[in-house]
């Protein structure tokens, strides 16, 4: 069958609305209230970023380390399921990216990780756990503690001493 040239925009509108993120009309990006309910549930301090995205800082005074975590301010769509990312940075990749020993050693890592794996963007590698979106507050606060150890633990690895996250 073949399909009209409106048909297939309407499919590839249709596809690409559930990812597309809300945005006001000054054109700044809305975080889902949802995420704001859960995080207030637990005590989390949080701060909105200009992508939407939540962001908490964690602390450990013994250490004298922090680490940021992220929780995505929108939810996206697959198979009729909504998907939230929890991610946290780990290092600055920047345009060098990873060697393909590096590449293979965080897939390795991945692969036993119970919960998430690590990504890399064009900037950062970063550790992202993708859950559905009913999750409650509770289940969400332990994804950003694992997510924010293991980036942790990974910028030591990667970067001695520097506390860049």
């Amino acid at each position: 069958m073949r399909h009209r040239p409106v048909f297939a925009f309407l499919i590839a509108i249709a596809v690409l609305l559930p990812t597309a993120r809300a945005e006001t009309a000054a054109g700044a990006v809305r975080s889902d209230a949802s995420v704001k309910a859960r995080l207030d549930a637990r005590g989390l301090k949080y701060v909105i970023d200009e992508d939407g995205d939540y962001r908490v800082t964690y602390s450990w005074k013994a250490e004298g380390r922090t680490q940021l975590v992220y929780v995505s301010g929108t939810a996206e769509e697959i198979s009729g399921m909504k998907v939230r990312e929890v991610f946290a940075p780990a290092a600055n990749i920047g345009d060098k990216g990873l060697s393909a020993q590096d590449a293979n050693a965080l897939l390795r890592e991945s692969r036993r990780n119970k919960l998430g794996s690590w990504e890399a963007n064009s900037a950062h590698l970063m550790y992202v756990i993708k859950l559905p979106d009913s999750i409650d507050a509770a289940t969400l606060e332990i994804a950003m503690d694992i997510a924010a150890e293991l980036a942790d633990n990974k910028e030591i690895e990667i970067s001695g001493d520097v506390d860049e996250f």
